[in-house]
């Protein structure tokens, strides 16, 4: 049985960018506490736990003399300013793609124009680019929400960073519908999103079975599965080595890899590992 890893895959540069500055805070003996989970991967959350990292909900739960991270996600205006009220010192680890969208959605808003954000209401990227428009942003899933949104006003159309491209488009297309004024479309998926995406999609269609490796909740590994799926049937998002089950690989001869922009070389190399071990000849677990 053949492993192969797809062309893209694992961290991305806002996700390793953002590791790298705990790290640097760690090594300067901060006392960093990160506003929510830093990246959405478990394991990697407990290595850097180990280090001393720990995770807050609330910006009341910083105190001085420790330092605020700021995840990929970003936050909101608001709870950026509470947290520099409340730390001795903050770290933005915002992914410069996420910035982006901010800065469209603010810049807008200041034009008096809607703002319309194709993603998923409740993700923590979600909920901060609309605090740079609260008064102007509407956050949907896909072109079915559509026709619940009102009339548009020169409207903007910016994506959640990790979506799929063609739930964007389409959704952008629908949206013509509600107004009569120009609509300005920025695709803001995040190249490596699309990346990932597309090298999952070629090797999907050449293997027996896949596996993507990353957290449950984080949303760019649900969109690899769902791409996947598309080609291989045989598809499974996992976080562990612990999850495959080798009766799912029987008779697969070329057994397909990717990870999600969260999920660390290390823990992709130990489930390739694992996978390799099961593909030997002697393994009960190919049997016909």
């Amino acid at each position: 049985m053949q492993v192969l890893l797809a062309d893209e895959y694992g961290f991305c540069f806002g996700v390793e960018r953002a590791v790298e500055m705990v790290e640097e805070a760690l090594e300067q003996g901060e006392t960093v506490r990160s506003l929510g989970p830093l990246i959405h991967n478990d394991q990697e959350m407990q290595r850097l736990g180990k280090h001393g990292v720990t995770t807050i909900s609330e910006p009341v739960q910083i105190g001085r003399g420790e330092t605020a991270v700021i995840r990929a996600h970003g936050v909101t205006p608001d709870v950026q300013r509470e947290l520099e009220e409340k730390a001795t010192k903050v770290v933005d680890a915002t992914c410069p793609f996420v910035t982006r969208v901010q800065k469209l959605a603010a810049r807008a808003a200041d034009q008096n124009r809607h703002v319309i954000v194709v993603g998923s209401p409740d993700h923590p990227e979600m909920i901060g680019v609309k605090g740079y428009a609260p008064d102007h942003a509407f956050v949907i899933r896909d072109e079915t929400e559509v026709a619940n949104l009102p009339r548009l006003r020169n409207p903007l159309v910016v994506a959640q960073t990790t979506i799929k491209a063609k739930t964007f488009f389409d959704t952008a297309a629908a949206i013509r519908l509600k107004t009569d004024d120009e609509v300005q479309v920025v695709n803001t998926i995040c190249s490596a999103t699309r990346d990932r995406q597309e090298a999952a999609r070629a090797l999907a269609g050449m293997v027996d079975a896949f596996y993507i490796i990353g957290g449950r909740h984080s949303s760019n590994s649900v969109k690899l599965l769902a791409v996947c799926k598309e080609q291989c049937p045989k598809s499974y998002l996992i976080e562990t080595e612990e999850e495959i089950n080798d009766a799912d690989l029987t008779g697969a001869e070329r057994v397909g890899v990717t990870a999600g922009a969260s999920t660390p070389d290390w823990l992709i190399e130990k489930i390739v590992k694992h996978l390799e071990n099961i593909g030997r000849d002697d393994s009960p677990g190919l049997r016909p």
